[in-house]
């Protein structure tokens, strides 16, 4: 008992500390109140905005190696890096840049990881681990963010204009909020059932989770998160990975709900098949895996 209680104010002190750190990161974005400078600060920073970038910098990760040993230390160098990613994403937001809407993808981008971690911690501890600030998901996602930075630099000298429609970049930042929240109440309703691998074994405690958001999608985690990875392209008005981004989702997720359910009518059985006939994936032309009777 006494080890079950250690082991929770164990989690507790991770998520805690991931959060603390995510915030000291993310205080970047006060350094135009402290300098006196524009809120638009990284968009055209300056001799003395790059020297107080270097010395936030070099603070907080001495901060950080004061506060923190490993393994503590390696949540908070990750989570400090998102915080900061944020802040400059706030930085870059303020003001009418041409780097505004990067500014917007910035902040969404670096929220959607910090928070995949800090829902885990708190709704599913026993699976937490570095991994799941999903900064190494795949070569392949990697690749794919890359891909979407370098266009918008690329188009962004071009055709300039073509980066500053707004309305366009709102639905996109729209897209992105409605994403995230839906993933993160798929997580938060499943509980302890939510797990970001794939499981092959059925734990005691894995239950069918059919209500909340469940009830309108099978898959609302992975709704979510589809709509989510497209808005972000549609924030940054890029024609070119918006359909690369649509396509490879599509293909992902249509692998991964077939592998998956798999799994849960092994787990589940007849009570899974009638869920299924129920409720839809979710996704655009995804029925999940064909049962033969």
């Amino acid at each position: 008992m006494a080890a079950a209680a250690a082991r929770r104010w164990r989690l507790g002190r991770e998520a805690r500390a991931s959060l603390a750190a995510f915030l000291l990161g993310a205080s970047v974005a006060a350094l135009p109140v402290l300098l006196a400078a524009p809120p638009a600060l990284l968009a055209a920073p300056g001799l003395r905005g790059r020297l107080a970038l270097a010395l936030h910098v070099a603070a907080v990760n001495a901060a950080l190696l004061l506060l923190y040993r490993p393994p503590l230390y390696k949540i908070a160098i990750r989570a400090c890096f998102l915080g900061f990613a944020f802040g400059c994403g706030l930085l870059l937001s303020a003001g009418r840049s041409a780097w505004r809407h990067f500014g917007w993808y910035m902040c969404s981008l670096s929220l959607f990881h910090y928070s995949e971690y800090l829902v885990t911690a708190i709704n599913n501890p026993r699976s937490l681990s570095l991994d799941s600030f999903l900064l190494n998901h795949s070569f392949e996602y990697n690749l794919a963010a890359l891909s979407s930075w370098v266009e918008f630099t690329l188009e962004k000298f071009v055709c300039p204009e073509m980066k500053q429609i707004t309305w366009l970049s709102t639905v996109g930042l729209l897209m992105v909020i409605f994403g995230d929240c839906l993933r993160k109440a798929a997580m938060l309703t499943a509980g302890s059932n939510f797990n970001h691998i794939v499981q092959n074994e059925k734990s005691d405690t894995h239950t069918l989770v059919t209500s909340g958001v469940y009830g309108w999608f099978r898959h609302p985690s992975y709704v979510g998160w589809f709509y989510w990875s497209i808005g972000t392209q549609v924030l940054l008005c890029n024609p070119i990975c918006v359909v690369g981004y649509t396509l490879a989702s599509w293909r992902f997720f249509r692998e991964r709900i077939e592998e998956e359910e798999i799994t849960l009518i092994h787990f589940f059985g007849e009570e899974y098949l009638e869920y299924k006939k129920k409720v839809p994936s979710g996704l655009p032309f995804i029925r999940g895996v064909k049962v033969e009777l």
